[in-house]
């Protein structure tokens, strides 16, 4: 019995119904090998750039104690938490994934559990600190002190959040791929 389910097509012979799903497979393994470091180093980028602005603009607000309400303060902490939490996991799932990447740490389950989470923290981060500002700040209309620092913010949030996105919508494909190969979630991502 071949070691891969058969494709859907009941015509071919088995062992050529085996060769083009290990060829998928193989095309899909080295597209995960090459583009997980590549995609996890950009999403723990972006968090430092942001963990950087907001980490300043509650230092900031907090010498002076000039925020604007306690809903900024509030918002501008959890975005501070949110950072370093996807600063923390994006550098664990490099690190495991290129140092052993059959570790449950680097499984598709470890994956999807972690990410689902921090997408819905930058989710309710990005969206409840844009309705802090208002739908967006215009600084040559505001007089918001750090005005500019706070957009960036706001910017550098909605773009982890869509770089999330797209890593959340890869996750549930491989997923779906694995189950489909009779896989386990537990197993390893490549």
């Amino acid at each position: 019995m071949p070691p891969y389910p058969r494709l859907f097509c009941p015509f071919l012979p088995t062992t050529l119904n085996t060769l083009l799903l290990c060829a998928s497979h193989a095309k899909q393994s080295s597209h995960i090998r090459r583009g997980h470091p590549i995609f996890f180093g950009l999403i723990t980028f972006f968090a430092i750039i942001e963990g950087i602005i907001t980490a300043w603009l509650v230092s900031k607000f907090n010498n002076n104690d000039t925020y604007p309400s306690n809903s900024y303060r509030d918002r501008l902490k959890f975005l501070v938490f949110v950072s370093w939490w996807t600063v923390v996991f994006g550098a664990a799932h490099l690190t495991s994934f290129l140092v052993a990447s059959t570790n449950f740490v680097s499984s598709i389950a470890a994956h999807l559990g972690v990410w689902a989470l921090t997408w819905l923290f930058w989710l309710a981060g990005a969206a409840s600190f844009t309705a802090a500002l208002g739908g967006g700040a215009r600084c040559s209309h505001s007089s918001l002190t750090y005005c500019s620092q706070l957009v960036a913010a706001e910017a550098f949030a909605w773009m982890e959040w869509i770089l999330l996105s797209v890593l959340f919508i890869f996750l549930l494909l491989i997923a779906v791929r694995a189950i489909r190969r009779g896989d386990s979630l537990g197993g390893e991502l490549v």
